[in-house]
């Protein structure tokens, strides 16, 4: 009897996970889509469009990127949000949105903690503090001997309210005692063009996005809010060699399904996503060169991470007295 009662007991286990096994099994039927919050040309939606090249034809179905830019990636939170917990809608987006925004606005059409589940984070890097090349500073002590003397004179650009970028800049104004002119703008690409041109003179990103302008001689980097140099710059020190520790900054990729989604799928997700990106070759080509390092972590020490730098956001903004909108 024993013996009978334990068969059908794991008859029954095996009756009930068929059908999540299944579902991982067949998934995807159908396009997948990335929404990517910001405007195409960014960061983010350079390391999706490397993802959905790897994920199409591993899945034999279209994974397209979408590009929902506006209100510092709410409209496309939103729209992700608000879709159907099946897999076919995931979200690649940066801290700001799961992070920052809580911060900076005092409603969202999105619960950060409820409306998305993390799946992994893709990679990540530290920030460059750059600046126009015409400008007269060279490094975070000039820059701020400069602002001191013309107080509000000198102008960064940022992806948006709420974003890393504004908080690290505003975080530095507010420790070293001067006034800095916040000017966002509606995603990095666009921040970073502001500064090429010169209508600011400051903005912060990552060393992927800044190397090539840095070595066409139309940006220079101040100083990198990493625990470490870059390895392609060697020369420029990081915030903490500058005098300035608590200028701290890393920015990162995260992958993210609709909350509700079936675990068998975002697990299925999470396992293909992670197998590429832990690809030496695709290290080498997405990765390395933009001074990105890959992380490909699980969803639970992911959403653990996530936890972490709502506390240490907490502690930026209170810094650089920051109110919500």
């Amino acid at each position: 009897m024993p013996i009978t009662r334990t068969l059908i007991s794991t008859l029954l286990c095996t009756a009930a996970l068929s059908p999540m096994a299944a579902l991982a099994a067949t998934f995807p039927k159908e396009p997948v889509r990335i929404v990517v919050p910001f405007p195409a040309g960014g960061g983010i939606d350079i390391m999706a469009r490397a993802l959905s090249a790897e994920l199409s034809p591993l899945w034999g179905q279209p994974v397209i990127v979408e590009n929902v830019a506006g209100a510092n990636s709410i409209i496309g939170a939103e729209r992700v949000a608000n879709a159907s917990a099946d897999g076919y809608t995931l979200m690649m987006t940066n801290p700001g949105t799961v992070v920052g925004n809580r911060f900076i606005y005092k409603q969202l059409p999105y619960d950060p903690d409820k409306s998305f589940t993390p799946i992994t984070v893709v990679a990540r890097s530290g920030q460059f503090i750059i600046a126009n090349s015409a400008t007269p500073f060279g490094n975070l002590q000039e820059l701020v001997a400069a602002a001191k003397r013309s107080p509000g004179a000198i102008s960064f650009s940022t992806p948006g309210n709420g974003s890393q970028e504004q908080l690290l800049m505003a975080t530095l104004a507010h420790r070293e005692g001067i006034e800095l002119l916040d000017v966002p703008y509606k995603g990095i690409a666009p921040a970073l063009t502001a500064v090429t041109g010169n209508a600011v003179q400051l903005t912060a990103t990552s060393p992927s996005l800044a190397a090539p302008l840095i070595k066409q001689g139309r940006l220079k980097a101040l100083a990198i809010a990493a625990e470490r140099r870059s390895t392609s710059f060697p020369d420029v020190p990081t915030t903490a060699e500058a005098g300035m520790p608590y200028a701290r900054s890393v920015i990162w990729y995260g992958l993210f399904g609709v909350a509700g989604t079936p675990e068998a799928v975002l697990q299925k997700i999470h396992n293909d996503v992670t197998r590429i990106v832990q690809r030496p070759d695709f290290i080498a080509k997405h990765m390395t060169s933009k001074e990105l390092e890959p992380v490909a972590n699980t969803s639970q020490d992911f959403a653990k991470f996530i936890r972490g730098e709502v506390a240490a956001t907490a502690d930026m903004v209170k810094a650089a007295g920051l109110q919500p909108e």
